[in-house]
Protein backbone atom coordinates (compact mmCIF):
# COMPACT_ATOMS: atom_id res chain seq x y z
CA UNK A 1 0.00 0.00 0.00
CA UNK A 2 1.43 3.55 -1.14
CA UNK A 3 -0.15 5.62 1.82
CA UNK A 4 1.72 8.66 -0.77
CA UNK A 5 -0.93 8.28 -2.64
CA UNK A 6 -3.99 10.13 -1.10
CA UNK A 7 -7.36 7.95 -1.43
CA UNK A 8 -10.14 7.29 0.76
CA UNK A 9 -8.77 3.79 1.11
CA UNK A 10 -5.54 4.74 2.34
CA UNK A 11 -7.23 7.18 4.39
CA UNK A 12 -9.61 4.57 6.13
CA UNK A 13 -6.50 2.05 6.15
CA UNK A 14 -4.72 4.74 8.46
CA UNK A 15 -7.56 5.94 10.79
CA UNK A 16 -7.98 1.38 10.95
CA UNK A 17 -4.45 1.16 12.02
CA UNK A 18 -4.65 3.95 14.53
CA UNK A 19 -7.58 2.45 16.18
CA UNK A 20 -6.30 -1.15 16.28
CA UNK A 21 -3.21 -0.01 17.85
CA UNK A 22 -4.74 2.87 20.42
CA UNK A 23 -7.05 -0.25 21.12
CA UNK A 24 -9.88 2.48 21.50
CA UNK A 25 -12.83 1.58 23.57
CA UNK A 26 -15.00 3.89 21.29
CA UNK A 27 -13.35 2.32 18.04
CA UNK A 28 -17.17 1.79 16.90
CA UNK A 29 -17.70 5.20 17.02
CA UNK A 30 -14.86 6.44 15.20
CA UNK A 31 -16.03 5.40 11.68
CA UNK A 32 -13.10 6.07 9.08
CA UNK A 33 -15.79 6.96 6.13
CA UNK A 34 -16.39 9.97 8.64
CA UNK A 35 -13.11 11.43 7.29
CA UNK A 36 -12.50 13.31 4.03
CA UNK A 37 -9.59 13.53 1.78
CA UNK A 38 -8.86 16.83 2.73
CA UNK A 39 -7.52 15.58 6.11
CA UNK A 40 -5.44 13.46 5.04
CA UNK A 41 -2.32 14.63 5.82
CA UNK A 42 -3.18 15.93 9.36
CA UNK A 43 -4.50 11.78 9.46
CA UNK A 44 -1.06 10.51 7.77
CA UNK A 45 1.49 13.01 10.55
CA UNK A 46 -1.13 11.16 13.40
CA UNK A 47 -0.80 7.78 11.20
CA UNK A 48 3.31 7.81 11.14
CA UNK A 49 3.20 9.21 15.03
CA UNK A 50 1.24 6.46 16.18
CA UNK A 51 3.01 3.69 14.41
CA UNK A 52 6.58 4.54 15.35
CA UNK A 53 5.45 4.24 19.12
CA UNK A 54 5.59 1.04 21.56
CA UNK A 55 3.63 2.50 23.95
CA UNK A 56 1.37 5.08 24.77
CA UNK A 57 0.48 6.76 28.19
CA UNK A 58 -3.23 6.97 28.70
CA UNK A 59 -2.59 10.74 28.37
CA UNK A 60 -1.36 10.36 24.83
CA UNK A 61 -4.20 8.05 23.70
CA UNK A 62 -6.95 10.83 25.27
CA UNK A 63 -4.63 13.09 23.39
CA UNK A 64 -4.92 11.59 20.06
CA UNK A 65 -8.48 10.16 20.29
CA UNK A 66 -9.16 13.88 20.96
CA UNK A 67 -7.50 14.81 17.36
CA UNK A 68 -9.14 12.74 15.94
CA UNK A 69 -13.05 13.79 17.49
CA UNK A 70 -11.06 17.50 16.37
CA UNK A 71 -10.10 16.12 12.57
CA UNK A 72 -13.56 14.48 12.27
CA UNK A 73 -15.78 17.13 13.25
CA UNK A 74 -14.20 19.62 10.04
Amino acid sequence: MDLNDKTQENLEYMIEQIKLKLRMASAAAMQASAFSKEQYDDIRDLYEMVMSKNTMSISEVEAIASELGRLRGN
